[in-house]
């Protein structure tokens, strides 16, 4: 019987991508794309507005994203829904209402955010902080942050 080594994996140089199938691959990570059908866990030490993208908002029309704060504190922003732009069904309030302000949700260590498929979003820091994301990265979105919002 063949047997592969086993080898500890640096999640935080890279990301695991979970596939449908059952395989999970370490492999670089992506903003944006990524293996089709594939959930990406990304985990993260960041240390300041920059490294979280903080000027832009982040879109997964794909699944929900689990925001998950190992350590440090981060604020997840939620951008209002626009007029005409779906929410999602069910859950008034989750995915956020047309009209609503935007919307904060502080996560300290050891606390996670499940953020709704579709649903437009960014971090902000609170202070230097190891983070986990996962969710599928097929379609997601970035959008420049205009001061409006």
């Amino acid at each position: 019987m063949t047997t592969t080594p086993i080898e500890a994996v640096d999640l935080f140089s890279s990301a695991l991508h979970i596939h449908p199938d059952g395989d999970v691959r370490a492999t670089g990570r992506r903003m944006t794309g990524g293996d089709a059908g594939a959930w990406q866990i990304a985990t993260f030490h960041v240390e300041s507005d920059t490294e979280v993208h903080a000027d832009h908002w982040e879109m997964h029309p794909e699944a929900e994203e689990a925001v998950c704060c190992l350590a440090g504190g981060v604020r997840l922003f939620l951008r209002p829904v626009e007029p005409g732009e779906p929410g999602e069904p069910g859950e008034p309030g989750e995915a956020g209402e047309p009209g609503e302000a935007e919307s904060v949700v502080r996560l300290t260590a050891g606390t996670a955010a499940i953020v709704p498929r579709g649903r437009w979003h960014r971090l902000e820091l609170d202070a230097p902080s190891d983070l986990m994301s996962i969710t599928l990265r097929t379609g997601t979105r970035l959008e420049p942050r205009t001061e409006a919002g």
